[in-house]
């Protein structure tokens, strides 16, 4: 299916005062400087194009949790500095993003000028998709576009209800790239198709194994979610993660589509466990799938790791979603990072979405090895789950 929204590039913006709703909620250092510029670079083709084709443009994003409330340390202060150095021109920054200043500096923009406003979060309105706030927002400018797709899956102000103020709502280059891509696996990948899931919860996965099942050929399973599976199939997996409330789903999947399914077939586990103080007990490979009493799985075992490389031999298509193990502590980020490597030297085509699956292939540099690593988590899944999105509902079709 081709991409049938209306994108910036139809819309003429020449002269015009363009609101774009990016997403710069990127990694600080500790002296609070960008830590990771990818979000800001990937933004910049629908930037740019909005520049050089005569617009000022107003940015809006968030950055973190304040949860309605001035927070220092989540200013876009930082972000707009980098921005500044990336683009080689000013970037207005200012220290809110409604109010009469506001409106005061954006009326006085000329073409290829470039304003950022301060957190949107910083208004609990924001998250509360609050009309007003929204109505607000929307006086800035002529025209609005969605270039943040990884926040397009909540119903915010900057995201929803900021698009009955506008005529037209047009999507930036970044929206199109990721709606076209994931599209494709939706309606017609490369076969075979194969799906390398995990993460911790089956609750945030489920829907996406349940939306597949028909499209894809194998699914391999691992990570925290994989336990119950393993569960439901009679093993024992100690004080591994298991979330009960999905056992009636996972066993109708497994005895509906046992034949597309690949468990793990040994696990790396430990006695003891503190991801936030980076702790942990004896380390041991289980000798098959089963986890003793008092022990937890932290990581697929090399039985698991060999058995689901080999299954990417011959992929047409090949989506990751999730690591393999608790990637936070090296020791237990083995598994992940074995199958990243795999999968991005695979002649598939190779797709990979979620914060921490996108971690892991930018610790280990190979992102320019994949055919498309989303900037999306949440919105990724929610999409490849089927779900509709309140930020591309709003899109004006073609």
């Amino acid at each position: 299916m081709a991409f049938n929204k209306l994108t910036i590039k139809d819309v003429d913006i020449t002269g015009k005062k363009v609101l774009i709703r990016v997403d710069f909620n990127t990694p600080l250092s500790p002296d609070g400087s960008v830590a990771d510029n990818r979000k800001i670079e990937e933004s910049l083709p629908t930037i740019n194009y909005a520049l050089d084709n005569g617009a000022s443009i107003i940015l809006m994003s968030h950055l973190g949790r304040p949860r309605g409330k001035v927070v220092e340390e989540m200013r876009l202060t930082m972000v707009g500095k980098r921005l500044e150095e990336i683009l080689g021109r000013k970037v207005i920054k200012l220290d809110d993003c409604i109010g009469p200043d506001v409106e005061s500096v954006v009326d006085d923009l000329k073409p290829g000028d470039v304003v950022l406003l301060e957190n949107l979060r910083f208004y609990s309105e924001e998250e509360k998709n609050d009309p007003e706030f929204a109505a607000k927002l929307s006086r800035l400018a002529d025209i609005y576009v969605n270039d943040g797709f990884s926040v397009s899956h909540r119903a915010h102000a900057s995201v929803s209800a900021i698009a009955k103020h506008f005529d037209m709502v047009a999507a930036g280059f970044l929206m199109e790239k990721e709606m076209g891509c994931l599209d494709k696996i939706l309606t017609n990948p490369p076969k075979p198709f194969v799906i390398a899931i995990g993460g911790s919860k089956v609750s945030t996965k489920i829907g996406v194994i349940e939306h597949l099942m028909e499209k894809a050929d194998l699914f391999l399973i691992g990570g925290g979610m994989s336990y119950i599976f393993q569960k439901v199939l009679g093993k024992t997996i100690g004080l591994s993660i298991f979330e009960e409330s999905y056992v009636p789903v996972v066993k109708k999947l497994l005895e509906e589509n046992m034949d597309k399914i690949v468990l793990s077939m040994d696990y790396t586990i430990t006695n003891m466990l503190s991801v936030s103080d980076r702790k942990y007990g004896n380390i041991q490979t289980t000798v098959d799938e089963n986890i003793p009493d008092g022990w937890m799985g932290v990581d697929i075992g090399p039985k698991t790791i060999e058995e689901f490389t080999k299954r990417l031999n011959g992929a047409g298509c090949i989506l990751w979603n999730g690591p393999f193990g608790v990637i936070e502590i090296p020791e237990f980020a083995v598994g992940t990072n074995r199958m990243a490597c795999a999968i991005a030297d695979s002649p598939a085509i190779t797709i990979a979405g979620g914060g921490e699956t996108d971690e892991a292939i930018d610790h280990l540099n190979i992102a320019h090895k994949f055919n498309h690593v989303s900037t999306a988590g949440g919105a990724c899944l929610e999409f490849l789950g089927g779900k509709e999105m309140p930020g591309l509902i709003v899109l004006t079709n073609k």
